[in-house]
C-alpha cells in the first residue's frame, strides 16, 4: 500500500476553514493555511500541517491573537518596526514581506522587524513569492520566550535554532535556502522521541554537554541541548550565526529575552533587496545564472549525486506533490481528521 496523498488546494481549504472556526478572519486564516501547506509541499513536515493542532490550541487559549493589526513602533523611508501583538505569524510575515518589497521597489531596500509575533511556520515558504518579483528576500526568526541551544562550552539552553531563509531569482528559477543554526530542530527532536528513533548523527548534547543521538537526552534532567551547526569541530560558527540572528530579530526590534518574554512566538527580521537599484536586474541575473550553471556543471564525486543549488530538492518535491498530491507524514492525517471532526469540517478524501 502507498501512503495517501491529498490535493494541495483541498488541504488549504480545509485548514483555512478550521482557522476560521477557531476565530481568525478570512485573510488571516487563508494566509496561515497557505503557509502551512507550503511547508508540507517543500518537505518540511515538522513545520507544515503538523503545526495546525498547536496553532488551534494557541487560538483557543488566547496565546495567538484572533483579531487586530500590528502596532507601528518606528518608521523611516526604508525600515519599520512592528509589535505583532501575538497575531498569526504567517499573516504578519507575508504582510511584512509585501511592505518591505514595496519599499525596495522604490528605494532599493526595505526592512521590517516584528517583535511579539506568534510562530511563523516554515521560513522556506516565504522567499519564492518575492523572488518571483525579481527581488531578494532575507528572513530570520528567533523565539525569545524559549531556548534549546547552548553557547559553545556551555551546557544550558540559551537561544533557539534561529533559522535563516533567503531567496533570489536566476534565469532558470529561484534559489531558496532555509537553514537553522542548530543541526536539528525542537520539532524534529520531539517527533523522533515520539517515534522511538535516534538520530543518525550526534545532533544533540546531553545535560553534561556530551554528544548524543538519543532524543530523550533533550528532555532529560538536566535537559540536553541541540548541537550548534558546525559541531563537534566548529560549533562556534553555528552559535555565532545564531547570535547574529538574535541581534537582527529581538535586538533590532527592541524587545526580547532581556524583557522576560513569555508564550510561544517569534521575533522576526524581514529584508527585501531590489537589484534594479544596485548593479541592475540584467547584471544580477547574469551573475546568478552563471553561478547556477557553474554549480550544475561541476563534476560530481564518484558515485555521488550531481551538484545542485540550495532548495532545488524542495522545489522539485513541491512540483511533484502539486501534480500527484501531498504525501503527509503518517502522524498528521489522524490529527487533521480529529480536529476536523471536532469543528464539523470533514478532512478531504485522498487523491
Amino acid at each position: 500500500m502507498t501512503d495517501p496523498r491529498y490535493r494541495a488546494q483541498d488541504l488549504r481549504d480545509f485548514a483555512a476553514a478550521l482557522f476560521r472556526a477557531g476565530g481568525l478572519v478570512e485573510e488571516q486564516a487563508a494566509a496561515v493555511a497557505e503557509v502551512l501547506v507550503e511547508g508540507d509541499l517543500l518537505g518540511q513536515t515538522t513545520h507544515g500541517l503538523a503545526l495546525l493542532g498547536p496553532y488551534l490550541d494557541s487560538l483557543a487559549s488566547g496565546d495567538m491573537a484572533r483579531a487586530g493589526a500590528p502596532e507601528l513602533v518606528a518608521r523611516t523611508a526604508t525600515a519599520e518596526t512592528w509589535d505583532g501583538c501575538k497575531l498569526p505569524g504567517p499573516w504578519l510575515v507575508r504582510r511584512a514581506a509585501d511592505t518591505a518589497s514595496a519599499r525596495a521597489a522604490e528605494h532599493g531596500m526595505g526592512a521590517v522587524v516584528i517583535r511579539r509575533s506568534h510562530h511563523i511556520g516554515c521560513l522556506g515558504a516565504y522567499p519564492g513569492a518575492i523572488a518571483a518579483r525579481g527581488q531578494m528576500l532575507v528572513l530570520a526568526s528567533s523565539d525569545p520566550a524559549t531556548a534549546s541551544v547552548a553557547p559553545v562550552g556551555g551546557t544550558r539552553r540559551l537561544i533557539t535554532p534561529n533559522p535563516l531563509a533567503a531567496g533570489w531569482p536566476t534565469p532558470e528559477g529561484p534559489v531558496i535556502m532555509d537553514i537553522s543554526m542548530s543541526y536539528t530542530t525542537n520539532g524534529m527532536t520531539a517527533r523522533r522521541r515520539a517515534e522511538g528513533r535516534e538520530f543518525e548523527h550526534p545532533w544533540l548534547l546531553d545535560g553534561e554537554g556530551r554528544p548524543s543521538t538519543d532524543p530523550n537526552a533533550f528532555f532529560a534532567d538536566p535537559p540536553g541541548t541541540l548541537a550548534a551547526l558546525g559541531a563537534p569541530s566548529a560549533p562556534h560558527k553555528g552559535f555565532a550565526l545564531g547570535l547574529l540572528i538574535e541581534a537582527l530579530t529581538s535586538a533590532l526590534g527592541g524587545s526580547g529575552r532581556a524583557d522576560g518574554a513569555t508564550g510561544w512566538g517569534a521575533a522576526v527580521f524581514v529584508l527585501v533587496l531590489d537589484p534594479r537599484h544596485f548593479g541592475g536586474t540584467e547584471p544580477f541575473l547574469r551573475e546568478t545564472g552563471w553561478m547556477a550553471e557553474a554549480v550544475h556543471s561541476n563534476p560530481p564525486a564518484p558515485g555521488g549525486p550531481p551538484p545542485r543549488l540550495p532548495g532545488a530538492g524542495a522545489l522539485r518535491r513541491k512540483a511533484e506533490q502539486l501534480a500527484a498530491g501531498i504525501a503527509l507524514h503518517p502522524s498528521i492525517p489522524p490529527v487533521l481528521e480529529a480536529r476536523g471532526r471536532a469543528a464539523g469540517v470533514p478532512l478531504p478524501p485522498p487523491v
